[in-house]
């Protein structure tokens, strides 16, 4: 599992894709959060598609949760909330998976019992940077003052003269380096499109996260220095959510494949929401203008693609404006909001065909 959570801000990712009800969408799969999160929206079905197949037994096993359990119980077994029944949970949810997905999961009891939000590759590098990282620089008890509620002010403040150490400055360059994210946290082919210092780019961010922003209410913040989601859920897990979801589960549809054999296997004009993660991110810039011609080919007319750019600028090239408008007031608002806030910018683009 490269990904046991989607670290995508599934809240400004539906204001932008602004789904329609009875709609057709396209979600890169990865562990499932924000492709069920899309149903919110009341399209007629929501295709999530992924090349892992370990990606997709993530989003078996939500499938079968959101069936299966009651909302605490979900919370548990993700690990949002303690508990010390999540392999009873996990043994309520088994008869609903597949044969692989069982095998899968049957596999992997101990990070059932941790919490399946915990089982990624990219998870466990948070929880490394949480354990034997982060203390070095800050106590727990910092790091629960600075996950209060404050004002704006009293955050820079903060921030400032309580968080900004020397420190805490270089840990973070040497902790989020292109190196030891390629080794610990992400595949090392992630960075052949990116230039410049990893550190300094995403220490920005989290500056911008830990000020502007309210941590109390980041629930992707909350993660990465408590190792649960604390005072703040992602759109998907809020309880107000939850019955729509259930209702509609059965609208998630999981397909072992590449993007590009998805397009090839649609008619034209059968899709119309696109949220397609950062997968730009890791294509050579001709391959991203390629690919961005294979989804217009499917794309029905007023439709929208949504996507992130962590390190590497990807945007519609000028030479696609004209079926291809880049929605670039709504993107930088919604950027300003953005709480998985590593990412460098946030595209909304709609069809014109």
């Amino acid at each position: 599992i490269r990904y046991a959570q989607c670290w995508e801000d599934s809240d400004i990712l539906l204001e932008g894709l602004a789904i329609q009800p009875g709609e057709r969408c396209l979600s890169i799969a990865s562990a499932g959060d924000n492709a069920i999160a899309m149903l919110l929206a009341d399209p007629e079905r929501v295709i999530a598609v992924d090349l892992n197949p370990s990606q997709l037994h993530c989003v078996a096993l939500r499938v079968a949760a959101y069936r299966t359990l009651e909302y605490e119980e979900l919370l548990e077994l993700i690990g949002s909330k303690l508990s010390d029944r999540r392999e009873g949970l996990y043994r309520k949810c088994r008869p609903l998976l597949s044969e692989d997905a069982t095998r899968f999961w049957d596999s992997q009891l101990e990070s059932i019992r941790d919490g399946i939000g915990g089982a990624g590759k990219f998870e466990n590098y948070f929880q490394l940077f949480r354990k034997k990282a982060l203390p070095l620089v800050h106590s727990r008890k910092r790091v629960e003052s600075l996950l209060q509620g404050r004002h704006l002010e009293a955050r820079r403040t903060f921030y400032a003269q309580t968080w900004n150490t020397w420190r805490w400055r270089l840990l973070f360059r040497c902790f989020f380096s292109r190196f030891v994210m390629g080794r610990l946290g992400r595949d090392p082919s992630f960075f052949d499109y990116v230039e410049g210092s990893v550190g300094d780019r995403i220490l920005e961010r989290v500056k911008h996260a830990l000020t502007e922003l309210a941590p109390h209410e980041n629930p992707y913040l909350q993660w990465i220095l408590t190792g649960t989601h604390g005072s703040a859920l992602p759109t998907a897990l809020r309880r107000e959510n939850f019955d729509i979801i259930r209702e509609r589960i059965d609208r998630i549809e999981c397909r072992l494949c590449s993007v590009e054999a998805f397009c090839d296997s649609e008619k034209a004009g059968s899709v119309s929401r696109f949220n397609l993660s950062d997968i730009f991110e890791y294509m050579s810039e001709e391959n991203y203008h390629r690919l961005l011609r294979r989804l217009l080919s499917i794309a029905r007319s007023g439709g929208r693609l949504a996507y992130w750019n962590m390190l590497a600028p990807r945007a519609r090239p000028e030479s696609m404006a004209e079926s291809l408008r880049s929605l670039d007031s709504l993107s930088q608002r919604l950027f300003q909001q953005d709480k998985a806030f590593f990412y460098s910018r946030f595209i909304v683009e709609e069809v014109q065909q």
